[in-house]
C-alpha cells in the first residue's frame, strides 16, 4: 500500500476536542520538515542542474492535479511579484485548466496524454524544466507529461510523497518526501501538501538567490504593487543607504524599483 493511502496514526476523530485534534494535527505536521530534510541532498541536485538551464533563458514548468497542481500555480504566480521575474519564466500547469483552481474538475487527471498537450500552449522546448507534482505518485496527467517532456529533451523531475513510485522512476530528478500516514487517512492536502510547498519554496527560492534577484536578504527587485510593498521599499533603500525614509521614498518613486534606487545613490 501506499504510504499516502495507509491509515492513520489516529482514530475515532469525531469524539475528540477541538483541544485534541488542532494538538494532534500540530504533532503530525512537525514531522513534515524533518522529511524535507532527509531529501535535501536530492533537491540539490536537481536545483544545480536546473540553474544551468534557467541562467540560459530555460524556463520552469510545473504539472499538477488537485492540491499539487494549486500549489505549483500558487509558487509559479508569486514568482512575478517577489522577485520581478516575466510571468513566463516559471508556470505552473493544473489538469482541468484554471477553473481547476477553484472547483474540482471530475478525472482530468487521468488523461496521460493531457499534460504535454497543455504544455504545448507554452511551447515547452529542449532547454525548460519540467517539475510534476504528485502526492501519489501515480496520476497519469503527471507521469505522462514527464515522459512526453522527457523524450523531447526536457530536463524532468517531480516532487512526490510515496517512495520508489512511478512518478519517481519515470523522471530524471526524483524528489521524495515521505511524510507517513496523514491524520485524515488519505487526505493529502495536508501534510503531504505542506512537504510539497516547503520543496517547492526552497526550488523557487533558490534559483532566484542564484539568479541574482536578492540583494543581501532583500527582495530588491520585487514589484510595487500595493501600499505595502512600496513602504518595504523604501525602508530597504533606507537601511541601504543610511537615509531617512522620506528620502528613501523618493529615490524609490524616481528609480521605480529598489535595486536601480540603490544602485544610482553615489
Amino acid at each position: 500500500m501506499k504510504t499516502t493511502e495507509s491509515s492513520s496514526l489516529y482514530d475515532s476523530l469525531e469524539t475528540k476536542s477541538t483541544l485534541e485534534l488542532l494538538q494532534e494535527i500540530n504533532a503530525e505536521d512537525q514531522k513534515v520538515a524533518l522529511a524535507v530534510q532527509k531529501e535535501i541532498s536530492n533537491i540539490e541536485v536537481f536545483v544545480d542542474e536546473a540553474f544551468k538551464r534557467f541562467k540560459e533563458g530555460g524556463r520552469l514548468f510545473y504539472i499538477g492535479a488537485g492540491t499539487s497542481g494549486r500549489l505549483g500555480v500558487v509558487d509559479a504566480s508569486e514568482i512575478p511579484p517577489t522577485f520581478g521575474m516575466p510571468h513566463e519564466r516559471v508556470i505552473g500547469i493544473i489538469a482541468g485548466g484554471d477553473s481547476a483552481i477553484r472547483k474540482a474538475v471530475e478525472f482530468a487527471e487521468d488523461n496521460p496524454k493531457q499534460a504535454w498537450i497543455d504544455l504545448q500552449v507554452h511551447q515547452i522546448e529542449k532547454g525548460d524544466i519540467l517539475v510534476g507534482i504528485a502526492a501519489s505518485g501515480t496520476t497519469p496527467y503527471v507521469i505522462g507529461g514527464i515522459e512526453d517532456a522527457r523524450k523531447n529533451g526536457v530536463l524532468t523531475a517531480c516532487i512526490t510523497n510515496n517512495a520508489n513510485s512511478p512518478l519517481s522512476k519515470s523522471c530524471e530528478y526524483p524528489m521524495e518526501i515521505v511524510v507517513g500516514p496523514e491524520y485524515v487517512t488519505g487526505s493529502t492536502r495536508m501534510k503531504s501538501g505542506t512537504a510539497q510547498k516547503l520543496v517547492l519554496n526552497m526550488i523557487s527560492t533558490s534559483l532566484m538567490i542564484k539568479y541574482g534577484r536578492i540583494k543581501g536578504n532583500k527582495m530588491v527587485d520585487m514589484q510595487l504593487s500595493n501600499n505595502k510593498l512600496v513602504e518595504r521599499g523604501s525602508r530597504y533603500i533606507s537601511e541601504a543607504l543610511n537615509i531617512s525614509m522620506e528620502e528613501a521614498a523618493v529615490l524609490l518613486e524616481k528609480h521605480g524599483s529598489v535595486r536601480a534606487a540603490i544602485n544610482a545613490k553615489p
